[in-house]
């Protein structure tokens, strides 16, 4: 069985774009959205679960989440999560629901967040190059057991390249889009 899998190396790439798309939406905009509390954890029942397994986030303005917790009991701990998840949020507990106004972003706290969209943005693309050294290491293995020749391992490396060049495209075209949505607030 040849070690090239050219569906496995398009499905770990796309992995990387998806992964640093899940990162970016995570960064805090000006904009109220509620992918902005996805990484939020709270201790409830004696167990850490996410925010979204305990409540209903929504943004009913484009400056204000909402979270509606199921269970009354739960309020507490969904705002000490809040508060303490150093997002820069200050829940408003009015008693049935948790309002979040999202303050405006300073210009030094925007530099950071494009720097650390910047950082991801890297990552991914170590991410692709990684795959794409994997794919090519398999290319050399299959050579050498003579699965195939070397005209085909070169038509396979250069398939293999134009997929990284793709991929890398698209990484820099999402935290590009992000820093711009940052910064032009």
């Amino acid at each position: 069985m040849p070690a090239y899998d050219k569906a496995d190396l398009e499905r770990r790439m796309a992995g990387a774009v998806e992964a640093l798309k899940g990162d970016l939406s995570g960064l805090r905009t000006g904009r109220a959205s509620t992918a902005l509390l996805d990484p939020v954890t709270v201790e409830v029942y004696g167990a850490h679960m996410p925010l979204n397994q305990v409540a209903t986030v929504s943004a009913p303005e484009s400056r204000m989440l909402s979270v509606q917790v199921w269970d009354k009991s739960n309020i507490g701990p969904v705002e000490k999560a809040i508060r303490s998840a150093g997002l820069g949020l200050n829940p408003i507990n009015d008693g049935n629901t948790l309002r979040l106004p999202i303050p405006d972003l300073t210009e030094e706290r925007r530099k950071e967040l494009a720097k650390l969209a910047g950082k991801y943005a890297e990552a991914a693309r170590i991410a692709a190059r990684n795959v794409r050294r994997d794919g090519m290491d398999n290319l050399k293995v299959d050579e050498k057991k003579g699965v195939f020749g070397e005209d085909e391992r070169k038509r396979h490396e250069t398939e293999v390249q134009k997929l990284t060049d793709s991929t890398i495209a698209d990484i820099d075209a999402a935290a590009a889009a992000k820093e711009k949505e940052i910064l032009s607030q």
